[in-house]
């Protein structure tokens, strides 16, 4: 991956380099900015050209129209950007209706680009990290994944899926590639401010990206698997609940029964 960029401060992420999917809008593009600013080299993807064109230039990254969903297009855009030190599996969509009034292609469709999306971009570049014997795997997921009182079906039984799914995979990955299920927490986007209330408790924007940036640090690899939001859960604060986030098991969806 070729790109320009002006120089910007050293820092342990200098010259590495980082896929960004959904890269071209909202949460995906600030964590790219992030990334660029702490001296990685970025490359964005998504389905508009004109998106991820916009936001590469911005960072001085490289910008790659591809569909997370298709995995020839997965192939294509891992081979375009080559060695990977981080992938940011950022792409996701949902939908508004009521599960039995879509069409099943519609809401399955949510399952293939939140779920199938991942799962093909973790496998696509996982083979590659470990041959370098080196990366990381960010993987967001939502709140959605485990707050009640939700009716919107694909979009909250795809995120569960995601959440345990990096949580295994960071189990099969132990040792090696660190895997993190990261929840961006209510950022106000052109996709959730039309379906959320003005006092709703929004998120910071700038807390997810900087999540991002601190897990690509190595600082936290030690909770590969964990479930981490970028609102309850900031770098500072984070590392000095390590050790109790693993002695209590914490930070991961669980069913615990009371006991009898």
């Amino acid at each position: 991956m070729s790109s320009t960029r002006s120089p910007v401060p050293s820092s342990e992420l200098d010259g590495q380099v980082a896929l960004v999917t959904c890269g071209g809008r909202g949460i995906g593009a600030s964590i790219a900015r992030e990334l660029a600013a702490a001296g990685m080299r970025v490359a964005v993807s998504a389905r508009s050209r004109e998106q991820v064109d916009g936001v590469a230039r911005e960072i001085g990254g490289v910008g790659i129209v591809a569909d997370v969903s298709k995995e020839d297009d997965v192939q294509r855009m891992v081979d375009d950007v080559g060695a990977i030190d981080l992938l940011v599996a950022n792409a996701g969509i949902g939908n508004r209706g009521v599960a039995w009034e879509l069409e099943p292609d519609d809401w399955w469709r949510v399952f293939e680009v939140n779920v199938l999306g991942v799962h093909l971009c973790c496998r696509t570049v996982i083979p590659r990290m470990l041959a370098r014997g080196s990366g990381r795997i960010v993987i967001v997921g939502s709140g959605a994944a485990y707050l009640p009182g939700a009716s919107e079906t694909g979009c909250t039984a795809s995120k569960a899926a995601v959440c345990r799914y990096g949580e295994t995979l960071g189990n099969a990955l132990a040792g090696r590639i660190a895997v993190f299920v990261l929840s961006p927490g209510l950022v106000r986007t052109a996709m959730t401010e039309e379906n959320f209330p003005d006092d709703a408790p929004w998120t910071p924007p700038e807390c997810a990206p900087r999540l991002v940036r601190a897990l690509a640090s190595g600082r936290f690899d030690r909770l590969s698997g964990r479930y981490l939001h970028a609102e309850h859960d900031p770098p500072d604060e984070l590392e000095q609940r390590i050790a109790r986030i693993l002695d209590d098991d914490l930070n991961a969806i669980r069913l615990r029964r009371k006991a009898h």
